[in-house]
C-alpha cells in the first residue's frame, strides 16, 4: 500500500466518523423536535379550554360590574333625594321648632325659679374660696373664721 492509499483510507475513516457523529446529532435533534411538538400540542389542548373559561369569567365580571354600576347610580340618586328632603324638612320645621324649644326653655326657667315666694331670676350659688388649689364651700370658710 502506498502513501496515497493510506491517506485515502484515513480520509474515508475520518468522513465515516464525522458522518456517524452528524447522524447521532441529527437523531437527537429529531427526538427533541418531536418532544417539542408534543409539548406544544399538549399546551394548545389545555390552553384553549382555559382561555374559554377565562373569557367566560371576564364576561361574567363585566355583567356584575354593570349591575354594581346601576346600583351605585341608584344609591347616588337616593342619597341626593334624601339630602334634598332633609334640607326641605330643616328649612320648613327647623326654624319654628327652635323657636318653640327656646320658648319652652324660657317658660321652664321662669317657672322653675319660683319657689315659695322666691322671685324669678338666676339662682345664687354659695361663694367658694380657693386655697392652695382646693375649693372650700362658704359654710366651711365661715367656720374657720370663727375659730
Amino acid at each position: 500500500m502506498s502513501g496515497g492509499e493510506v491517506a485515502g483510507i484515513l480520509v474515508a475513516v475520518f468522513w465515516a466518523i464525522l458522518v456517524s457523529f452528524l447522524a447521532v446529532a441529527l437523531a437527537r435533534l429529531a427526538q427533541t423536535l418531536r418532544a417539542t411538538t408534543k409539548l406544544v400540542a399538549d399546551v394548545t389542548d389545555q390552553a384553549v379550554p382555559l382561555l374559554a373559561d377565562a373569557s367566560s369569567a371576564v364576561r361574567s365580571a363585566q355583567t356584575q360590574i354593570d349591575r354594581v354600576d346601576a346600583i351605585a347610580s341608584d344609591v347616588q340618586e337616593v342619597t341626593s333625594n334624601a339630602s334634598a328632603l332633609s334640607t326641605t324638612v330643616a328649612s320648613t320645621f327647623g326654624g319654628p321648632l327652635v323657636k318653640v324649644a327656646a320658648f319652652g326653655y324660657g317658660v321652664r326657667r321662669a317657672l322653675g325659679g319660683r319657689k315659695e315666694g322666691v322671685p324669678a331670676g338666676p339662682a345664687k350659688e354659695p361663694r367658694r374660696t380657693v386655697i392652695v388649689g382646693r375649693t372650700i364651700p362658704e359654710a366651711r370658710r365661715t367656720k374657720r373664721k370663727k375659730d
